[in-house]
């Protein structure tokens, strides 16, 4: 008999309890660094009028990734394929009425219709993060030390990831005064620089002669060949090297590493594909074999709050995408076991089903996540429900216990049990649930198995 598919839409994903046990894990862990760090949660609508995309995020971006339709008010509206847009027209909304600097974040879903692949996918989550109001450097020292608590938040090293930086203004200089390119051919070139890791230095090559042209080509190969060959900034050509925006590069990293950041490095190939991009600009880049790939990166955004009418105002931010996180976290070994958010798992035994629902009520009541079997399967079968859940406590409950008030409490996962009180489950697991969490039960908080 056919029926209709159960394969979700193409470049999606269905998140059964065991997979939102992880996602949970990584946005608590997100938001754990964020609130550290000062920032204040906000949101903003699914959909946005395309105009908004088409200012500034790219043509690539909106013409063939950005799912978009025709509304009855005749409108044409994205569905969100990124949120820095969406947060600029907010603050151009509310210029004149907001503290600066102002420091935002926000977990948020979007969709890029894009060639489904590892670690990329249609529908994806994102943590954006973003300083508004402030041009001192220190507010991108500031966002990429958040980034790397980030990582250390999930127990990551310094060795196994690399922060890659470079600056738009420095690319600029490097196009124009040292490359000798006209404006259209800058921007040829800048789109690809920033598919060079995506390509094959033949067709990298190739694209090059077709942008400088056939007079200009030798010299012009030559001259990206000693760019490619500078390991630090002193090594840049001289036109390139006395640019104010390198000093601003060197600032930067000063402060990096007196934050204790030494595992970031320039990149003068690092073009970030994002047209808003004025300043900063850098990526967090996985070391591991398996999966040598950006992470994720961000950079300083001053004129996009200006498209919207208003006076332009500094912004700098940081977006790392789950999928790419759950990626990383994989290939270095540093998911937990997590287990269910359910405390305990309470077994009717027969005789005592009209009993059990003012117990049930108040452990609820006391903030004890409970699960009821009322199925009257036998007590082996409940228990390997409860096993199979994941939870970590079984109580059960029969007519003696009712009579005496004492219950029968097992620790699935180190095979005990013992009869006690109430007040006393509600302490055993409120106990374990705050050591387990570090913390009291929050948005996101998932149980990490010892």
């Amino acid at each position: 008999m056919s029926g209709l598919p159960t394969e979700p839409y193409k470049g999606t994903r269905d998140f059964y309890p065991e997979d939102m046990r992880v996602r949970n894990y990584i946005f608590g862990k997100w938001l754990n660094v964020v609130r550290r760090f000062g920032y204040e949660a906000y949101d903003a609508p699914l959909l946005e009028p395309v105009d908004i995309y088409e200012a500034k995020s790219g043509q690539e971006l909106v013409s063939e990734q950005t799912y978009q339709f025709t509304d009855r008010g005749d409108r044409k509206v994205a569905i969100r394929p990124e949120l820095t847009p969406s947060v600029s027209r907010m603050v151009a909304r509310r210029r004149q009425e907001l503290p600066y600097p102002t420091r935002w974040y926000n977990i948020g879903q979007f969709m890029r219709y894009e060639r489904p692949q590892r670690g990329r996918e249609r529908e994806f989550w994102q943590l954006n993060v973003d300083i508004f109001g402030t041009d001192d450097i220190r507010a991108e020292a500031e966002i990429i030390n958040l980034g790397s608590a980030i990582l250390a938040e999930f127990g990551a090293t310094p060795d196994m990831y690399t922060i890659r930086v470079n600056n738009r203004k420095v690319i600029n200089s490097m196009m124009a005064n040292f490359l000798e390119l006209d404006a259209i051919q800058a921007q040829l070139m800048t789109k690809l620089f920033d598919r060079k890791g995506k390509i094959s230095n033949e067709s990298f090559r190739d694209q090059a002669i077709e942008i400088f042209g056939p007079q200009r080509a030798r010299q012009g190969l030559r001259k990206i060949s000693q760019l490619l060959a500078a390991k630090s900034m002193a090594d840049l050509p001289e036109v390139i090297r006395d640019s104010q925006a390198v000093k601003d590069v060197q600032k930067l990293f000063t402060l990096l590493e007196k934050a204790g950041i030494r595992n970031a490095v320039f990149d003068i190939t690092l073009m970030r594909g994002l047209d808003y991009y004025t300043g900063t600009v850098f990526e967090f880049f996985d070391n591991h074999p398996e999966n040598r790939r950006a992470l994720f990166g961000g950079g300083r955004y001053d004129g996009l709050v200006g498209v919207f009418g208003v006076e332009p105002i500094s912004a700098v931010g940081i977006a790392p995408g789950y999928t790419m996180t759950e990626l990383f976290l994989q290939v270095h070994n540093l998911i937990p076991k997590l287990s269910s958010t359910t405390d305990l798992y309470v077994a009717i035994l027969p005789g005592v089903e009209s009993e059990i629902d003012e117990l049930v009520a108040g452990l609820r009541k006391e903030g004890v996540n409970v699960e009821v079997d009322f199925t009257k399967r036998k007590i082996d079968k409940q228990l390997k429900t409860a096993l199979k859940k994941g939870i970590r406590y079984m109580l059960f409950v029969g007519e003696d216990e009712i009579k005496d008030k004492q219950y029968t409490l097992k620790d699935l996962r180190e095979n005990q049990e013992e009869k006690v009180s109430l007040e006393r489950i509600v302490s055993t697991v409120k106990d374990h649930r705050k050591n387990a969490h570090g913390q009291d039960e929050d948005l996101f908080v998932v149980e990490v198995v010892d």
